[in-house]
Order: structure tokens, then sequence, then C-alpha cells
């Protein structure tokens, strides 16, 4: 049987309690308030804009929640642009005193912090012809979207990685890196990291110190691989070398290839086309370590989807973040009662709990790659996704 509330009088002699233990620095709260969740069991919400609420009161002080956000390429470039030109006039490049010339994503839902989800932040980078950024290492694990047709170079533990539009470069953590662009015009990427997370953590550092062999500009470190290190390695689906170690740098469980090229993605999609495809997600690809199968990173998997014209996918929600960069195309992505119209370049979040589902609207194929923080749930037993069936019921799709 259930507690009776505390009366107005108990309520304000508790009060006061905490008020008083609060002047005498004591660090304790005496509990005045039920032990509310952040929301209700989000699986008990089935209308499709259902979007869960956050607790009231002390309980609910610390708890945020990720809105759904589009990021419109067309508003958001014209800022590049202008760091750009501002570096290019600079006696000291932004580069030099910032170590990036970039953006951050913030979502309007949480409190001006400088991330998309709880876990995931994104920045959009610019590097002009000449740029440099320093060798160095980190906790969080990253990765690069190339949304430029020059793609720049980054170098990974001496693999150099000379990319081009719709690469995808990854520096899991504990990997020596750096970065540059040694073209002739500027280099734009979209960097994701698990950054929130390592930081929620107080595990989040950054090394500069490199202790190898660096290039003569004293930046970047030296090439010990030949271009192709990764894909001679690691090239051939369903086949690993046996005399390497598969491990590379300090840090543990993420993917020995550093470098996935935006050509194969796109042939591997196309050739898989004709298939029927998830009926939630569409033409699907994940990349993944191929020593284990498993995510690239632990916290943090990574793919593509292909929408072919006309398609619209099922509604689905789970308890993972995803947020989609547009490669390819345009439609839409209908969620939480909201629409997001989007085109090449845009990006958007669809945080946990909320039904989505994406539609192309356009004349040719639409590709859409995707981060999750769906590893992260699936290690701590909270992985859990629903679909809606074509009359409307929800059914589960993970056991």
């Amino acid at each position: 049987m259930a507690a009776e509330p505390l009366n107005s009088a108990a309520r304000a002699a508790m009060e006061q309690l905490n008020a008083e233990a609060e002047r005498a620095g004591l660090h304790i709260w005496l509990r005045t308030q039920a032990n509310a969740p952040a929301q209700r069991p989000w699986f008990h919400d089935r209308g499709l804009e259902a979007g869960g609420a956050l607790a009231q009161g002390r309980v609910g002080a610390n708890q945020m929640k990720a809105a759904p956000h589009h990021w419109n390429w067309q508003e958001i470039s014209p800022y590049l642009d202008r760091i750009g030109e501002i570096a290019r006039a600079a006696d000291v490049s932004p580069i030099e005193f910032a170590d990036r010339q970039q953006f951050l994503l913030v979502n309007p839902g949480l409190a001006g912090r400088l991330q998309v989800a709880s876990t995931i932040r994104c920045a959009v980078s610019i590097y002009n012809p000449g740029d440099v950024a320093p060798v160095h290492m980190h906790t969080p694990n990253a990765s690069r979207t190339i949304l430029s047709e020059n793609g720049g170079y980054t170098t990974i533990e001496g693999e150099r990685c000379v990319a081009a539009r719709g690469d995808l470069i990854l520096t899991p953590n504990g990997t020596w890196h750096d970065h540059g662009n040694d073209g002739a015009t500027p280099v734009v990427w979209a960097d994701i990291l698990d950054f929130p997370l390592l930081e929620f953590l107080d595990c989040s550092w950054i090394d500069d110190e490199f202790p190898g062999e660096r290039e003569s500009n004293a930046r970047a470190q030296k090439p010990v691989h030949a271009d192709g290190y990764s894909d001679r390695l690691y090239g051939r689906g369903g086949m690993l070398p046996g005399f390497v170690s598969h491990s590379r740098g300090i840090g543990r469980d993420t993917s020995p290839i550093f470098h996935y090229c935006g050509i194969d993605i796109r042939a591997a999609l196309d050739a898989l086309r004709a298939e029927a495809g998830d009926p939630y997600e569409g033409v699907t690809l994940r990349f993944v370590n191929p020593a284990t199968g498993a995510s690239v990173f632990p916290t943090l998997d990574y793919g593509a989807q292909l929408l072919r014209p006309g398609e619209a996918t099922g509604w689905k929600r789970e308890t993972a973040n995803a947020f989609y960069i547009v490669l390819d195309g345009e439609g839409t992505t209908e969620l939480a009662g909201r629409r997001f119209d989007w085109q090449t370049n845009d990006l958007f979040i669809v945080p946990n709990f909320l039904w989505r589902r994406h539609i192309n609207r356009g004349r040719k194929d639409a590709v859409l790659y995707l981060c999750s923080d769906r590893p992260l749930f699936e290690k701590i037993g909270q992985y859990r996704a629903q679909g809606r069936s074509p009359d409307g019921d929800v059914v589960q799709l993970t056991a």
C-alpha cells in the first residue's frame, strides 16, 4: 500500500531542516519528494507524439532531455565560410589558439551544453589549404564524415588516410592522430565524438606530447605505413591477417580500420538496392570492427542507409539516440509530431524513445549516414526497440 503523502506542515518542517543542513555545509538532502524517474516507462505511451516528461523539483534538478532538432546546411554553412575568411586574414589563425576552426551543434533541450544528445557531440570543421591540426590523442572516440569533395588527410597511428566526400575516418580513443589540408580548396567535415559520456564519467583528457618522429613542420606525425594499409589488411570480407595485432593505439575494443571510403560505402549500398531491406530502416549497412564483428567503438555504432525514391519506412522507436547526416538526396523525417524536411549535408538528431519514420520524397536515392549510442545501451542491458505494423499495432523489435 502506498504511503500517505506528507501534509503541508510536515513538508514545511522537512524543508526547514534542509535549509538548516545547507547553511551548515553538510551536503545532504532530506527527502521531501517521491523518487520520480526522468519519464514514464516509454513503452506505456503509445501515441506517435509521445516524448516523455522530466521529473519536477529537487529530484529532477539534474535531468535534461535532448530535443529533436534539424540543422539546415543552407543556414549554418555560411558560418564556415566566415570562419575561413577570418582565418585566412588573421595574423594568427584560429587553429593556432583553438586547435580547430569549427562550430559545435547545440541541442536546444540540453541547456546550452555542447552536445546533440546525452552521449554525442558533433562539430563541423573547416580546414583551409595548408592548415594542420597538431598530432594528439584523447580518450573520447571520434570520427570525421567528409562533406567537401577535397577531404584532406588524417594520419592515425602512422597511417595516412587521404579522404574524399562521403568517407568516414575513425580516430579511436588512445590513437595518435593529426589532420591537415594539403589541397587547393577548403576541407569540411563533421566530427562526431562520445565526448559528453567521457566528460560525465570524468574520464576525458587530451595528450599532445607525441613521442614519435614528426614531419618537418613539427606538427604532424611521420607516416610509418604505406597508403592503403587498413584496406590491405582488412579489405577482403571474411578474412583477417594472422600476423598482426588487431589492437591499434592504447585504447580497447575499437576497430583497426581507420578509413571507410565513401565510394565503397555507396557501391555496397547500390549492390543491395534490389533487396527488400529493413521495413523500419530501408537498405542498411553497419560499419564494424572486422576482428570481432562488433561496433567500431564500444560506445557508438555507425552505419549508412539508402532510401529509394518514394520509399517510406515504418514507424520505429528505441532507447538509443540516433544522429543523422544526409549524404545525398532529399526527404522527410517525421518524429514526435514534428517534420524535418532534409537535403544534402543537413544534420538532425532523433532522441531516444521518440517514434520516427523516414520518407524519400525525391526522384533519386537518398543516403543517410547514422551514428547511434546503441552499443552503450546494449552493454548496460537497456537497449529496446519497438515498431508499428501497417495496422498500427506496436511490435517488439528486440527480445
